[in-house]
């Protein structure tokens, strides 16, 4: 009778040990699971930002998605382009809430003045020309204030540190922040 009792209870162990490891494994897929549905919704609203008709280098749209939420953040000149990027992540297949936190900078001849000088200064350098002739500029010049911040991709240090250089060489500017950042270098 104790065999029995105990060859049961090692059976109900056993079994009780792979149900565990099943159900490990199913969460384990259920994240990964999890994770490509989020990057995919990531590439989707990646793709509707900058879809967006008024969005230019002088804009800057960034956004996170957690889970079914999408929050928006960034700096625009124009209105439109707040309220339409929330409509565009919106119908998004998988978006439930959008957080939109999108600022609009205030309407200035001076800081117009600013963006279009930092512009033409950093963009006829020779090594920075080929970041404005994409479709989608990768250096985005956001002027609030006088105050100057650069977003965005450059492929090297010296690209960013250029960058920096001449948008602080600008008259009027009261400071640059540089949050460019650097591609990854994909050699080993």
């Amino acid at each position: 009778m104790k065999k029995a009792l105990h060859l049961s209870l090692g059976m109900v162990l056993a079994l009780g040990t792979v149900g565990m490891a099943f159900a490990g494994s199913s969460e384990q897929a259920m994240a990964s699971e999890n994770t490509r549905l989020e990057q995919r919704l990531s590439n989707s609203v990646r793709h509707q930002l900058v879809m967006i008709p008024q969005f230019s280098v002088f804009d800057n749209l960034a956004y996170r998605v957690d889970g079914s939420t999408v929050t928006l953040s960034g700096q625009v000149r124009n209105p439109i382009i707040k309220s339409e990027a929330e409509q565009s992540i919106k119908h998004l297949e998988g978006v439930e809430r959008v957080n939109n936190q999108i600022e609009i900078l205030p309407a200035s001849f001076n800081d117009d003045r600013i963006r279009r000088q930092v512009a033409r200064a950093v963009f006829n350098d020779p090594r920075l020309t080929s970041y404005a002739i994409q479709p989608v500029p990768l250096i985005h010049i956001i002027v609030k204030n006088g105050h100057v911040n650069l977003e965005g991709m450059v492929r090297t240090q010296m690209d960013k540190n250029d960058a920096f250089i001449r948008a602080n060489g600008v008259a009027g500017v009261f400071s640059v922040q540089n949050n460019l950042q650097v591609e990854q270098s994909t050699k080993g």
